[in-house]
């Protein structure tokens, strides 16, 4: 195929801006210190004969709602809720002792979390780590994470996490690099538990197929609620191009106002799918049902996410994400008895200018069919957000 020129291009702005998105280097995966220093503090000998390593990273966010809340507020939306403001979502660092699976012999690992910024408040346990540095939302301090991982070599192998650990329910998680969009979903936000405290064990039943199963105390909380079991099942075809997964927490549970227990149950799928080496595609449902609430006699929650991610270059990603979640009862997101259904449509850019830094910009808007008192101060029925975050990995 040949070009045919029909008038003089400077040609060094496309040359430029192309070294910028595809220049390999830029999309290693290692920490700005490493990248600006060339030290990597996990491979000095101190730390290879420890046998842990470090990591973490900070997030930073600009939410940007053009009506302008009185209230500074853009929920129900809510780890992106401070309206019109920078602020410090995640001071994020691990430290860990990877367990070695897959051998013939047993071996202990461990990992500790620490969290700290305005995203702690999604994720403190009952009676552990809730006001560590008082009530503040904008500055709280949570441990999301502190466990030990044993593995024993029955049969394929079986990995023991005993703990405080995440949860492995539906598709987006509390720190910020494992998601795509800056903002989250309701179903994750409201659906879904963030921790757990408890065992969990997990076995591979052959390459494809991998089951766990345990038992916790419930949805965020540090003991002193009842045991509920937590497991799942998921499934990787041979090519590894699509993974389906299905999870289960079902339990009596406490809440407050409530003087007896009382059945919760959630499950969550999740189905991932490569379209093309570039294009994937994801699709969730979940599906909630409680016996008792302090706001109805009973609530049901279900909702279905869409995740489609284009991976441009080795640096740049572009994703669309589509919620539809029903708060049938009132119970989850306004917790006022008003069933609503909520529709949100997002999309955004992962851009990695260097490694170890990620901006990920977005524009998001809202919808709630039932009522015209949900956003911009319980005036309207939808929003529009316009924001950004930056990650800087360590």
């Amino acid at each position: 195929m040949r070009l045919v020129r029909h008038r003089k291009i400077n040609t060094w702005p496309l040359l430029l801006c192309g070294m910028i998105l595809t220049y390999p280097a830029y999309a290693e995966d290692k920490g700005l210190v490493e990248n600006l220093t060339g030290f990597k503090v996990n491979e000095t000998p101190f730390m290879q004969s420890l046998g842990v390593k470090f990591g973490g990273w900070v997030d930073i966010g600009f939410a940007g709602n053009p009506h302008g809340p009185k209230n500074s507020s853009n929920a129900p939306v809510t780890f992106n809720d401070g309206a019109n403001h920078f602020n410090l979502h995640q001071v994020y660092g691990f430290i860990e002792k990877e367990v070695n699976v897959g051998g013939k012999e047993w071996d202990v690992g461990f990992r500790a979390d620490l969290l700290y910024g305005r995203d702690a408040r999604f994720t403190f346990a009952t009676n552990f780590d809730r006001t560590i540095l008082g009530d503040d939302p904008k500055h709280q301090l949570v441990f999301p994470q502190l466990y030990a991982s044993v593995y024993a070599p029955y049969g394929n192998g079986i990995t023991a996490t005993i703990g405080h650990f995440y949860t492995i329910m539906g598709y987006e998680s509390v720190p910020s690099p494992n998601n795509f969009f800056f903002s989250h979903a309701y179903t994750m936000q409201y659906g879904e538990p963030f921790t757990h405290t408890g065992a969990l064990l997990s076995y591979p039943v052959n390459e494809n197929i991998t089951i766990q199963g345990g038992v916790v105390t419930g949805w965020d909380a540090f003991f002193r609620q009842p045991a509920n079991f937590l497991g799942g099942v998921s499934y990787t075809t041979d090519d590894e191009r699509t993974a389906l997964s299905a999870t289960l927490i079902t339990g009596s549970v406490e809440t407050g106002g409530l003087n007896n227990d009382h059945n919760r149950t959630l499950y969550s799928i999740v189905l991932e799918h490569d379209i093309t080496e570039r294009l994937h595609y994801v699709l969730q449902h979940d599906h909630g049902i409680e016996q008792k609430t302090s706001a109805s006699h009973s609530a049901s929650w279900y909702g279905i996410n869409q995740y489609l991610i284009y991976d441009i270059a080795a640096n740049l990603g572009a994703g669309l994400r589509f919620e539809w979640f029903h708060d049938k009862d009132g119970a989850r997101v306004l917790a006022d008895g008003r069933k609503e259904h909520f529709i949100a449509i997002t999309g955004g850019l992962n851009y990695k200018p260097i490694a170890g830094l990620t901006l990920r910009p977005e524009v998001r808007y809202d919808l709630a069919t039932e009522n015209n008192t949900v956003y911009r101060d319980g005036k309207k029925g939808d929003q529009v957000l316009l924001s950004i975050s930056a990650i800087f990995h360590f």
